[in-house]
């Protein structure tokens, strides 16, 4: 079964699954397919997976994403002992665990082809994510508090494991309150990583973006948390701040030297 018959495959399985999808056409073109499929998978709610779908999604989200290339932790320099700075698409990135910017729902992004980095992470992780995260949230019994973090399999991607944290929400001034809530977030994921033995953690820039956290005082957040939790707890554990933007990579590089 090549690629594009598993992408095929995938697209009519999640078309059949909605009546009211009856009616729409597989396109020819292979980008509109990958975003039909894309579209489909972010709408999608939580339900069961045939062992078939499970087994053809899987085989062809690691080829996509082996096309894009993959980043080994092994493949970087540090910028200071145990610390490494990389720009690129964490959903490529090979290491223990990457961070998920996540919302207080915690299933992922629902708006079709959103490029956040929560409808990534679930796009190319596949539908088991979505699926494991609903069962997280139902025994919890309510929207996740921002601040803290929960553990996931990372499913199709290279890492190991995704870290989900909900980062503050910042509408108009910025307070204490909300650097302190962004703190917290750093420091749960390092924290959960260790509980569960991980070696390496990937943490994206929680909160800007469409969060509205200002770049540059997030990024101080972000390095001064992990040195002092570094320095308290004489962690060994590897963190790498992943950016995706120019303007967030050379933030962190004046930062870290």
């Amino acid at each position: 079964m090549t690629n594009e018959e598993k992408r095929i495959y995938l697209i009519q399985t999640l078309l059949s699954e909605q009546p009211g999808y009856k009616n729409i056409d597989i396109p020819a073109d292979e980008q509109a397919q990958k975003d039909l499929l894309r579209s489909l998978m972010n709408v999608r709610l939580p339900a069961p997976l045939s062992d078939e779908y499970v087994q053809i999604e899987s085989g062809y989200l690691k080829e996509e994403t082996a096309q894009k290339g993959i980043t080994r932790l092994a493949d970087l320099t540090p910028v200071e002992d145990g610390v490494y700075l990389w720009q690129g698409d964490i959903t490529t990135l090979e290491c223990d665990a990457i961070v998920n910017a996540a919302n207080s729902g915690m299933l992922g992004c629902f708006q079709p082809l959103h490029n956040c980095i929560d409808n990534c992470i679930h796009t190319f992780a596949g539908l088991r994510l979505r699926n494991k995260c609903f069962e997280i949230m139902q025994k919890q019994g309510h929207e996740e508090p921002t601040g803290q973090a929960k553990i996931t399999p990372a499913y199709n991607l290279p890492c190991k494991y995704v870290i989900h944290t909900v980062g503050p929400i910042v509408n108009g001034r910025l307070t204490e309150r909300h650097e302190e809530l962004l703190a917290s977030c750093y420091k749960s994921c390092l924290a959960l990583a260790e509980e569960n033995g991980l070696r390496s953690i990937a943490f994206c820039c929680i909160s800007t973006g469409v969060f509205g956290f200002p770049q540059r005082r997030a990024a101080q957040i972000a390095v001064q948390t992990v040195r002092e939790y570094k320095t308290a707890t004489h962690s060994k554990i590897e963190v790498i701040f992943n950016v995706f933007k120019d303007e967030d990579r050379g933030i962190y590089r004046e930062l870290l030297g």
